[in-house]
């Protein structure tokens, strides 16, 4: 019998009255494993209803005893952490090293949320006039939205709704209606730690359920990860009804490849940062950039990747799983043609990989391109697939400006041993995260998740002292206390009248 997926509303689990019915499927074979019923505008009310009365009476908790939550849910989390990774593989087909990835990641960020008494701290300046202070306080917004994608139900959600609440907020997810099982026991073990019932909703669907979202009179902030159009979507709406709005989007990573670097180095490295996760990640390597004699090496990088075997979530031995539904396969499939179309060499061809006996999944083997130029779509598109492109250039100039030229600014790496390459590179590039001899800078909570250009619309981004920010609102207080107040007498006693 398929499983039934429930909104989490109020506190109280309910399968929905919606008529729009969604399946939830095996990637590996495309069998249905749950159904949804999208939520309705009254559901959606109801959860927005919720957390803003939840809020009302969380957000004059103790920051210390709303740091002592996130200490207990993040234990509960690590206690469940191979179940968790083990629901996220069977729908998402993603391998179970990779799922307890996705967890942990997200676990980082909840220790993180622990530490929110010392972020919340606000700034005092005693005297800034002659008997005058000001100082500040940093106080919640109040309903706070997150919409996440399917590639990590885990992290991601776990990025969103742990530092809103810590902050004070309360919170609507609308997870991806693709793989909703996994956001579904975040929240039950969210609940488990002693969460206010109300303070964390849940409900499920697609876009009809995320509109009423993004223009909803009560809702105060909106985080989205996701595809470009989609981002831009919800960043125009949602700003348009003067929401705060930070919409995570594309990306189309380059690795730059000098000829220092060392190849054996690059070569591993470069391997799993491309078709690992079926290269289902924003901060995928998509593009190698073979600076001068480097090109030389890009046979050597393609013969690793045809060794990656994609494979079902209990394998040892998969490189990767598969993608997450069949229009996926289908676009990058196109993609991959269009690269044989307009002109690039295909030293590796994925096309034609299947799984025997789940013939039925949505399989694509990883793919090697050489001789991509910037006018090809699979330069120009985010793959978000297994497929790998490689470019070459003369210097390292060259290389920059290649990077700087993509209207996508996510992640970067250079693989060098010159400090003084390493500094240039850096301080010139145009993208928001660089990782130096690392293939995916994705960097740890305490800092923040920092895309540019069309990777990124908003102004303040995603966990750490960001995240802070846009979940809260700074109050400045300007105080005179004239002397001529103090009450005095033998005792110092003040009588009230």
């Amino acid at each position: 019998m398929t499983a039934q997926v429930h909104h989490l509303i109020g506190g109280e689990y309910t399968p929905g009255t919606g008529e729009h019915l969604i399946a939830v499927t095996n990637p590996a074979n495309n069998q249905p494993i749950a159904q949804l019923r999208s939520a309705t505008q009254t559901e959606i009310n109801q959860a927005v209803a919720a957390a803003k009365q939840a809020q009302q009476s969380w957000k004059e908790v103790a920051v210390s005893e709303r740091a002592r939550v996130m200490l207990r849910y993040q234990h509960l989390l690590k206690e469940h952490h191979d179940e968790l990774a083990t629901l996220l593989s069977q729908e998402t087909g993603k391998t179970f090293e990779d799922a307890k990835g996705d967890v942990w990641r997200g676990i980082e960020v909840v220790e993180q949320a622990a530490n929110i008494a010392s972020m919340m701290m606000g700034e005092t300046v005693e005297n800034v006039a002659r008997g005058i202070d000001t100082y500040s306080y940093i106080q919640p917004l109040g309903v706070c939205v997150g919409i996440t994608p399917f590639n990590f139900p885990a992290m991601i959600p776990l990025w969103m709704f742990p530092m809103a609440i810590a902050c004070g907020n309360g919170f609507v997810l609308k997870p991806s209606e693709q793989d909703p099982l996994t956001p579904m026991r975040l929240a039950e073990l969210f609940e488990q730690a002693g969460a206010p019932k109300g303070l964390l909703n849940v409900v499920h669907g697609d876009r009809t359920v995320v509109d009423p979202l993004l223009t909803h009179p009560d809702v105060n902030t909106i985080s989205f990860v996701g595809s470009v159009p989609v981002g831009q979507h919800i960043y125009k709406t949602g700003t348009d009804h003067m929401k705060r709005v930070q919409a995570f989007a594309g990306a189309k990573n380059h690795m730059v490849i000098m000829p220092d670097a060392d190849k054996q180095t690059v070569i591993n490295q470069l391997v799993g940062a491309s078709v690992g996760a079926a290269g289902q990640r924003c901060m995928a390597i998509s593009v190698a950039v073979f600076v001068g004699q480097t090109k030389a090496w890009i046979d050597e990088v393609a013969a690793e990747v045809a060794k990656v075997r994609p494979g079902l979530w209990d394998d040892p031995d998969a490189g990767y799983g598969p993608l997450i539904n069949p229009q996926a396969k289908a676009r990058v499939l196109e993609l991959i043609e269009s690269g044989k179309q307009q002109g690039a060499r295909c030293l590796v061809d994925g096309s034609d990989f299947t799984l025997p006996g789940h013939e039925a999944g949505n399989w694509v083997g990883p793919t090697v391109f050489a001789g991509v130029t910037p006018e090809m779509r699979i330069y120009q598109e985010e793959i978000f697939g297994p497929v790998l492109s490689c470019v070459e250039v003369a210097t390292l100039s060259e290389a920059i400006a290649l990077v700087n030229a993509n209207p996508f600014g996510n992640g970067t790496s250079i693989f060098t041993n010159s400090g003084a390459a390493a500094r240039k590179y850096q301080h010139e590039i145009e993208v928001g995260q660089v990782g130096i001899n690392i293939p995916i800078p994705v960097p740890l909570p305490f800092f923040s998740f920092t895309g540019w250009k069309n990777s990124f619309y908003g102004d303040l981004h995603a966990y750490g002292k960001q995240a802070v920010r846009f979940y809260t609102e700074t109050k400045t207080v300007t105080a005179r206390w004239p002397e001529s107040g103090i009450v005095e007498g033998q005792n110092m006693t003040i009588t009230l009248k």
